[in-house]
């Protein structure tokens, strides 16, 4: 199989795959969803996946139809079906169909969810070529430590950085602090050492933002949790940009402006140090 969609037990090639309208996905985005990538058929990191994604439906008040142990026992049987074991594994759970399957704002609480997987071919960019960034204006809500469906705004970032023929949007809030990325989290190299917003409700806790974190401190590269701004950002030594699709990826511009190069080796270590934790975990 090619590509393959799961829904409440349900699966099939993506494109043949179905879901009712009155899942409550249609009309709220009532939902939480994690992902990562697969290589030989290893899912990486899924524990910490896996767990994030629970926390996420606890937040949220959703329930999780299955014990963390079946769900992954289920994610790794279904990456088997696949033709190729290069895969983006990408799965949701959502508030479901309410009983009497009209659109309400309050939700049935204790409903199991309903689960979700989507598989499709890809591998992790190496992070060699650099990248471009915009900013833009940091106008979500305050649950961003919640890996939701309501993504909104970063589709509309992720546009504006289409449009302007770069990469990723990068965002920041007033005083003109950096939160995060569109899909990524965000991080500078200053004289040496690593910083990166803490992991509270204005970012997503990535899990590619911890392996560096991790990465950094078995390197001895002091690490910051701490918040930095647009200026600060602009004048880094190197900006690194993480995401569990593109582990460790840097830009070289910004607003089309010139930005990091101040730092190859150091920068270079980290990278190096990231692709060789991923290929190790994935090896055949």
């Amino acid at each position: 199989m090619k590509t393959l969609g799961y829904y409440d037990g349900a699966y099939g090639p993506l494109d043949e795959m179905t879901i009712p309208m009155s899942d409550r996905v249609c009309w709220f985005g009532d939902g939480v969803y994690d992902a990562g990538p697969c290589r030989n058929y290893h899912v990486f990191a899924m524990d910490e996946h896996v767990d994030r994604f629970y926390r996420s439906a606890s937040f949220l008040d959703i329930r999780i139809p299955m014990e963390k142990a079946e769900w992954k026992e289920l994610l790794n049987e279904l990456v088997h079906k696949m033709d190729d074991g290069n895969l983006f594994v990408y799965y949701q759970v959502t508030r479901g169909v309410g009983a009497d399957k009209k659109r309400s704002h309050v939700y049935e609480a204790g409903v199991p969810g309903k689960l979700w997987v989507t598989l499709t071919p890809a591998t992790v960019d190496d992070g060699i070529k650099p990248i471009s960034l915009v900013t833009t204006e940091d106008t979500r809500f305050l649950h961003c430590n919640i890996k939701t469906l309501n993504l909104i705004p970063s589709v509309m970032a992720s546009q504006k950085a289409k449009d302007a023929g770069c990469q990723e949007a990068v965002f920041y809030r007033p005083g003109e602090i950096v939160t995060e990325c569109a899909h990524s989290n965000i991080h500078i190299l200053k004289n040496g050492e690593l910083w990166t917003h803490p992991a509270d409700h204005l970012i997503l806790g990535g899990i590619a933002r911890l392996h560096l974190i991790r990465a950094c401190e078995a390197l001895h590269i002091p690490v910051h949790q701490e918040c930095f701004s647009l200026k600060e950002l602009f004048e880094a030594d190197e900006v690194i940009v993480t995401s569990s699709s593109n582990l460790c990826r840097h830009a070289n511009v910004i607003d089309q402006k010139p930005v990091g190069g101040k730092s190859p080796e150091l920068l270079e270590t980290i990278r190096a140090y990231l692709l060789d934790e991923f290929k190790q975990a994935t090896e055949a």
